[in-house]
């Protein structure tokens, strides 16, 4: 099928930004008034001596200029992100990188002047109830004393920030325009595109050789340009280590997991953890070559289901009707506001020539509508993650509506719980819908399983590729792309050896994840989705405090610790428990697979 351009797709079926701003000269004049205040914020430094009102005041200037600026960002970049080759949004989205360094680089003084008043008068203020708002900033400000630079140091940070964010665009740039993926052959024996949003496709087929090509077309696609990603990929690890240092972390990984305030024994015992289940993989996989009919199987088999699978080819509007029966147990009044999302254009729904690769939900602006990108595709891939980022958009549409500005955005360590739990809850509906269809429980059954293995074990090898890229270039090793390669294939022979043949050419399957250019973030999608099994089954369980509890933790933001915010919806992520239990679930699954396959 042809892809079509931007200006072809109906309006309906786009995001509505306008309730950012009303068209691109209202974002032009907001542009020039946060510039300039910006500027002005800038010399209030060395004013926050002057007592209560001045520190009150600054606040208040800070984090309004920071919640303007966070709408000029996202207005640019979801501008972008419609068509990557569009050069006037190209341009925005980068005037609006630079001006977030230079806003950065004004309000450098903020964090050390309130370091120096003396640490009585601080935590007053963090307790006054003029300054509730403010709280949770206080109160991080003192805990990251130790990491916290001069002013002078600060604003020089604050400035580079705009060139060491340079190999993510970079990469981006590459994946969505410069690289050309040619084509391959689809089902029907015709040539089609082959893009990363259409890969997935061919790899679901059941026609072997249409996968073998496709992976291969792919991973060959991205080694012909290795040397360049393993140049920017190097550079962004360069750049961890470069700030980890300059802010006086052991690692870059200890920078990282300070953020959210999480132990790097909770990122340990999940590799440890998943290590422990790679004997259930391999049995949950040995099950699905023999329901495939293969004597072995390649890593381009791994995301096809096989023969007879069952599948729903929903539109995007029927896809949106079963996601909302399938959160009901979450509440009428959630039925409701998730029900707002396609009619108000929260959702770009439609892949279109030059659009941003995969899926995603951003807050868009404080105090509007969260936003969703989507490339939706008519089968049960697209409509889980249809569930899985109006998760997202529903945390975020809870936490701003309870949270103030300063406290509204969660951590990123909690972001994957909810759009994972609408996952589980989705698959859940679903296999009550068809549960006296038997092809339609092999496949949702193991269709979950297939989530379970590209989620907590997929994902836990990315982090663990992470952590030894970072860990190898702290040490003074080149990281060339024979050098990435080498690690890569190394570490999914770690997973696959005793399953799959692992083919050589999945070397350079590292060069396609994106997420590895936001710095230990893909643990948390392994993490989350643990926490999430859990959540699923408390909510399913009908308990009505459980499900309250659950709902508290969607209105929670960033109001407090996320270990903390997760003891509240009802699981404990301190410990290895949830992770082990999830192991479990995982086992249990593969049982129930492999009495229906027979």
């Amino acid at each position: 099928m042809e892809i079509k351009s931007r200006n072809e797709i109906d309006p309906k079926y786009t995001w509505d930004l306008t309730r950012v701003y009303k068209d691109d000269a209202a974002w032009e004049k907001e542009f020039a008034a946060v510039a300039g205040e910006a500027a002005e914020y800038g010399k209030l430094a060395g004013t926050l001596c002057n007592g209560r009102e001045a520190v009150l005041s600054n606040l208040n200037t800070y984090f309004d200029l920071n919640r303007r600026l966070s709408s000029l960002y996202s207005y640019a970049m979801m501008k972008q992100n419609e068509d990557t080759g569009n050069e006037t949004y190209q341009a925005m989205n980068d005037r609006a990188s630079t001006l977030l360094g230079t806003v950065m680089a004004e309000s450098a003084y903020l964090s050390p002047e309130l370091l120096s008043l003396p640490e009585d008068v601080l935590e007053a203020y963090a307790v006054d109830p003029d300054f509730e708002n403010y709280s949770v900033f206080l109160h991080e400000t003192i805990r990251q004393k130790p990491h916290v630079l001069t002013q002078e140091g600060e604003q020089i940070l604050a400035m580079s920030m705009d060139t060491l964010t340079t190999m993510d665009a970079a990469s981006e740039m590459i994946r969505s325009l410069d690289l050309k993926l040619g084509k391959t052959r689809g089902d029907d024996g015709k040539l089609a595109p082959l893009t990363d949003a259409s890969f997935i496709l061919f790899l679901e087929s059941t026609d072997r050789n249409v996968r073998r090509l496709a992976f291969t077309k792919m991973m060959q696609g991205y080694g012909s340009m290795g040397n360049t990603f393993a140049a920017l990929y190097a550079g962004q690890i360069k750049a961890d280590i470069f700030t980890s240092r300059v802010r006086k972390f052991g690692s870059s990984r200890e920078a990282s997991l300070f953020e959210d305030e999480i132990s790097e024994s909770v990122y340990d015992s999940l590799i440890e953890a998943v290590h422990g289940g790679i004997g259930t993989l391999d049995q949950y996989l040995n099950v699905r070559r023999e329901k495939m009919g293969l004597s072995h199987l390649h890593m381009y088999d791994l995301y096809c289901l096989g023969e007879g699978s069952f599948e729903i080819q929903p539109d995007i509007e029927e896809a949106f009707d079963i996601f909302l029966k399938a959160v009901a147990p979450l509440g009428k009044d959630y039925v409701k506001d998730a029900s707002r999302a396609l009619k108000d254009r929260w959702i770009d729904v439609y892949e279109n020539k030059g659009k941003r690769s995969g899926a995603y939900s951003t807050v868009g602006a404080y105090g509007v509508s969260p936003y969703v990108l989507l490339n939706h595709k008519k089968n049960y891939d697209g409509l889980s993650t249809l569930a899985h980022e109006m998760g997202h958009a529903m945390h975020s549409f809870y936490s701003n509506k309870t949270q103030p500005y300063a406290k509204a955005d969660y951590a990123i360590f909690v972001a994957e719980v909810a759009s994972t739990t609408n996952e589980i809850l989705l698959n859940e509906y679903l296999r009550k819908v068809y549960k006296d269809d038997k092809d339609a429980q092999i496949m949702l059954i193991g269709t979950l399983l297939e989530h379970f293995r590209t989620t907590v074990f997929r994902q836990t090898l990315f982090a663990e590729f992470e952590h030894e890229a970072h860990r190898l270039a702290e040490n003074g090793e080149s990281l060339t792309q024979a050098r990435l390669n080498a690690l890569y294939l190394e570490i999914v022979k770690t997973y696959y050896r005793h399953s799959c043949t692992v083919d050589a050419c999945v070397q350079t399957e590292w060069m396609r994840i994106p997420h590895f250019y936001s710095p230990f973030y893909v643990y948390k999608y392994a993490t989350g989705f643990c926490a999430a099994a859990a959540l699923a089954q408390n909510i399913l369980s009908g308990d009505p405090e459980k499900v309250a509890s659950y709902r508290r933790f969607l209105t929670l933001g960033g109001s407090m610790a996320p270990i903390e915010e997760l003891k509240i919806a009802g699981v404990d992520m301190s410990t290895p428990e949830p992770v082990c239990r999830a192991l479990d679930y995982f086992a249990e699954l593969v049982l129930q697979y492999q009495e229906l396959l027979g």
